[in-house]
């Protein structure tokens, strides 16, 4: 463990960023595991959660372009991340006193637009910065995971102490820890000779295409484990406490990839990354397709460290290797929009296939990391033909 990060080892701006990571994935922990049972517990059926799920993943394909636009013309980063995570605080607060399956959609949807641009934003922020001092985008990164857990932990165990209506509260109080995180941040500005690249070019290359699908079918891939596997635990008769742990097995894993990231070989390119994250996603759903037995869901809880981990960092690594210096924001912003709208139609999907076939629902979520394999075997080949 002796290369292991730790706080003291990074310097004032990798320590401000790792905050800033931890203040967002505490957030992600409330959210993904335990926002499905504060909609259960406002009345909604399954088919409607998964609609609630889905619409923001809709809505943010026109609010993270426009606010990414807005970062790389105005070399803005720090201030569009800060205003984006304040008006997502305010709306999360509107969100926990809404009613009915309309007023819940309506109010998650325009808070979920000022959500959605944070993340991109941060990654850009530390793909920019990072390499500037020297550092390795993994080891930060992964405070955040650590965060992720501390986050389904704490709502873990709220779930059997408060009422589930509750549980809305928590990722308000989340939120506004984000927001306070990236005003602290330092401003970050783009080396004055660097021009803005043109936002279309990048929608006209085979490459850039070919990763952004792969990668997004992959990570949609998770949309059953996402939205319904608490649902599915809990009808087991699992407690809050015990889901939470499963939950915090899988991060840990991606925890220990990240930390590795630097020591990692050089032929795991990002088409080999992304191939590895397909087949690991293939196992694993195809595993959770049969309802196994709890003693085998740690073990499936790993595999997170490669369906996940594994394509995350292979598609950050081509991003950093192939976006102009004026379009990372950019093309982090094509491919968070790629993303939301593949996990909005694979979480409208995994709703209807949840409420119909249970834990069957995880074979479509195999056949659509498959694809995404394919596509990742589809650049590799045409990184290899252009050598």
């Amino acid at each position: 463990m002796r290369h292991f990060p730790s706080l003291r080892r990074l310097d004032g701006f990798s320590v401000r960023l790792a905050a800033l990571y931890v203040a967002l994935f505490i957030v992600l922990g409330i959210y993904l595991p335990f926002f499905p049972l504060w909609l259960k517990a406002k009345g909604l059926d399954p088919q409607q959660i998964g609609i609630v799920l889905a619409v923001p993943m809709l809505v943010r394909i026109l609010a993270i372009p426009a606010m990414a636009r807005l970062a790389d013309r105005y070399d803005a980063l720090r201030g569009v991340m800060w205003a984006t995570l304040l008006l997502a605080t305010l709306g999360y607060a509107v969100v926990g006193l809404a009613e009915g399956f309309l007023g819940v959609l309506v109010c998650v949807a325009l808070a979920a637009a000022a959500h959605g641009p944070a993340m991109p934003l941060a990654e850009t922020y530390a793909l920019k910065g990072l390499p500037r001092r020297g550092r390795t985008y993994g080891p930060v990164r992964l405070w955040g995971s650590f965060a992720f857990i501390a986050g389904s932990f704490l709502a873990g165990f709220a779930v059997d102490l408060i009422p589930a209506r509750d549980l809305i509260w928590l990722i308000v109080a989340a939120f506004a820890l984000s927001a306070l995180a990236a005003f602290l941040i330092e401003p970050l500005h783009t080396e004055p000779h660097a021009k803005s690249a043109a936002p279309r070019r990048l929608l006209r290359d085979p490459a850039f295409l070919t990763v952004t699908i792969g990668s997004s079918l992959i990570q949609g891939s998770h949309a059953v484990y996402y939205g319904f596997s608490t649902l599915a635990w809990t009808q087991t008769g699992l407690d809050g406490s015990t889901i939470a742990a499963l939950w915090a097995l899988g991060v840990l894993a991606e925890i220990v990839l990240f930390a590795l990231q630097g020591r990692l070989p050089a032929f795991l390119t990002p088409a080999v990354l992304m191939l590895i994250g397909a087949a690991g996603a293939i196992l694993r759903w195809l595993a959770m397709a049969i309802d196994p037995p709890l003693a085998l869901l740690p073990l499936l809880q790993l595999l997170h460290a490669l369906s996940f981990g594994t394509t995350h960092l292979g598609v950050l690594m081509f991003i950093t290797r192939h976006a102009a210096p004026r379009q990372g924001a950019t093309a982090q912003a094509y491919l968070a929009v790629a993303m939301g709208i593949v996990m909005a139609c694979m979480t409208t999907l995994a709703g209807v296939l949840f409420a119909r076939y249970g834990n069957l629902a995880y074979l479509a979520m195999a056949l659509a990391a498959a694809v995404g394999g394919a596509c990742a075997v589809a650049h590799g080949a045409r990184d290899r033909a252009a050598l």
